[in-house]
């Protein structure tokens, strides 16, 4: 269950079906994923440390695979169960806001563009440290804004030309600051969190919605249901993005790298250990 004052935001089912669909279109924009997960693993290369048992949460193949070159075994995991049986590997389909694993069962958590559509972002992170063992590390690629910032702001121009008011189409991101807070938030250590992007240039608008709907990254929202998009207002958002040809979409996402607490880490300095004050080292610089 949500904690009470959760706002539910999307539509888990209609998610669902999104990510079942884009299993059809899975290799046509393989390139897309493949870089934004090269960038997601290159974290992973930087760390001195073997692990044994690692989830991945958002199962398309691409961690996986490279986990099991690491010789790691690996529980892919996707609430689309079309999209998980891509995997080879053991998987399972599962929601992720619900994780069914006991505490401490694995040292490497890995969640691959997914966690944006999860209503409860915070309990999400708290159940994905409590499935770590002390000093098992999360790592995490989730779209942050700046992302389609042109689609988002021709859309709500046109809209209130229209119809007088912004319809929700797409789903509201973090941005990095909301990131960090998060992750201390859920009580991760050694938190860090960095930016990423990158850039896609389109020939026309309908090739760019055509991306989305392949990817499963079409609206989910609840409040989806409650508007109907007229086929004048789309073809008016089709014609005004053509104004900006070529079309230059950024994919701004953060990585999110953090590790369940041990007594082993290194621990900051409480108040009065220091040898030097702030003055005096700023002085001495």
């Amino acid at each position: 269950m949500y904690a009470m004052n959760v706002p539910l935001l999307f539509n888990r089912s209609l998610l669902k079906l999104h990510r079942d669909r884009s299993v059809l279109y899975h290799f046509e924009i393989q390139d897309i994923f493949q870089q934004c997960t090269d960038r997601l693993l290159e974290r992973l290369d930087d760390i001195n440390r073997s692990f044994e048992f690692a989830l991945e949460i958002g199962g398309r193949g691409y961690v996986s695979s490279y986990l099991k070159n690491r010789k790691i075994k690996v529980i892919s995991a996707d609430l689309s169960a079309d999209l998980v049986s891509m995997n080879v590997n053991s998987k399972i389909c599962m929601d992720e806001e619900f994780l069914p694993f006991k505490s401490g069962c694995f040292d490497l958590v890995i969640a691959n563009f997914n966690l944006h559509w999860v209503n409860d972002l915070p309990g999400t992170l708290l159940q994905i440290r409590r499935i770590l063992k002390p000093d098992g590390l999360f790592l995490a690629a989730i779209p942050i804004l700046p992302t389609l910032s042109l689609l988002r702001t021709v859309m709500a121009e046109v809209e209130m030309e229209y119809c007088g008011a912004v319809l929700p189409h797409i789903s509201p991101l973090p941005d990095l600051r909301s990131c960090a807070s998060l992750m201390q938030r859920a009580g991760f250590a050694l938190p860090t969190i960095d930016k990423e992007a990158i850039e896609i240039v389109y020939r026309s608008s309908l090739a760019l919605f055509r991306d989305l709907r392949w990817a499963g990254e079409t609206n989910s929202l609840l409040m989806h249901q409650a508007y109907f998009a007229k086929k004048t207002l789309f073809a008016e958002f089709i014609a005004r993005l053509e104004t900006f040809k070529p079309i230059k979409v950024d994919i701004n996402f953060a990585i999110l790298t953090g590790w369940s607490p041990d007594a082993s880490q290194p621990q900051p300095l409480k108040p009065g250990q220091f040898k030097m004050s702030l003055e005096e080292a700023l002085r001495n610089k």
